[in-house]
């Protein structure tokens, strides 16, 4: 009788409702988590970071999360597709591409959104781009009832799971950012 409270509850949780800690998923990882991306970091070390962002993003019936943090003295984004199987995308280099550099103007994405032809591509860094989709997203951060809108615009490499993703937030410039296709068994999540 030592143990028993008056509640009728015991002491232990319940191993249903315990989180498995040694069996993360990246479906699982929030703020404060240490992430660990196999071959991913500098000279194909692996990329370790802590996650201090996270959003939820919309786009008409799609939904994926963000998940953000800084790798030595860039920030990296692992994007994360929850649909029939987990896809994941990841930034590494911490570089915002300007238009310049892409090879495109306000006027030709204008008219690439306008056509919404997946058979438009452009060069870019001596590769093909073919033309995926253009719309608006709404990015919601943990926590935030407000969210942040913007437009974005999504290219594929010719023949590689390699992806350009052109951003426009209102008042700030067009910011390009180049992901690449991560399995997702290569990461690890350890709960901070």
């Amino acid at each position: 009788m030592f143990f028993k409270h008056t509640n009728g509850s015991s002491r232990h949780p319940d191993p249903a409702t315990m989180e498995d800690l040694a069996h993360l998923k990246i479906t699982d990882a929030k703020p404060g988590d240490t992430l660990s991306i196999v071959g991913a970091g500098d000279q194909f070390a692996d990329l370790d970071f802590t996650l201090d962002r996270r959003a939820m993003v919309e786009s008409g019936q799609q939904r994926w999360t963000e998940l953000s943090g800084m790798y030595r003295d860039r920030r990296v984004n692992l994007e994360v597709h929850n649909d029939d199987q987990v896809q994941v995308l990841g930034s590494f280099d911490g570089k915002q591409l300007t238009l310049d550099q892409i090879g495109l103007s306000e006027d030709d994405l204008a008219q690439i959104d306008q056509r919404q032809n997946p058979a438009d591509n452009f060069e870019f860094d001596g590769k093909t781009w073919m033309y995926r989709w253009s719309r608006e997203i709404g990015l919601f951060r943990d926590n935030e009832m407000q969210g942040t809108g913007c437009y974005a615009w999504v290219f594929q490499q010719e023949n590689a799971q390699v992806y350009l993703t052109i951003r426009k937030f209102a008042g700030q410039p067009f910011a390009g950012v180049i992901s690449q296709q991560v399995n997702p068994s290569d990461i690890t999540v350890y709960r901070g």
